[in-house]
């Protein structure tokens, strides 16, 4: 599993980003960031993010376009 999902319960837009990454079939592990003092510290503000390895694919509001383009090229 390459990606990780940065998110938070009873988040909107983390609510859509993960519904979107299982329609694409995208497997990821789920990292609560109010649950890690170090992810706090950088994605407070910034969840949903994608990562892959320790690259920002997306971050904010996902879309499909904007999904399927960072997959192509990760």
């Amino acid at each position: 599993m390459d990606y990780v999902l940065i998110s938070r319960k009873g988040c909107h837009l983390c609510e859509e980003a993960e519904a979107l990454l299982a329609a694409q079939g995208v497997v990821y592990v789920f990292r609560d960031v109010d649950a890690d003092e170090e992810l706090k510290k950088t994605y407070t503000f910034r969840v949903p993010v994608l990562l892959k390895g320790d690259k920002v694919l997306l971050e904010g509001k996902f879309t499909l376009e904007r999904l399927q383009r960072k997959l192509s090229s990760a």
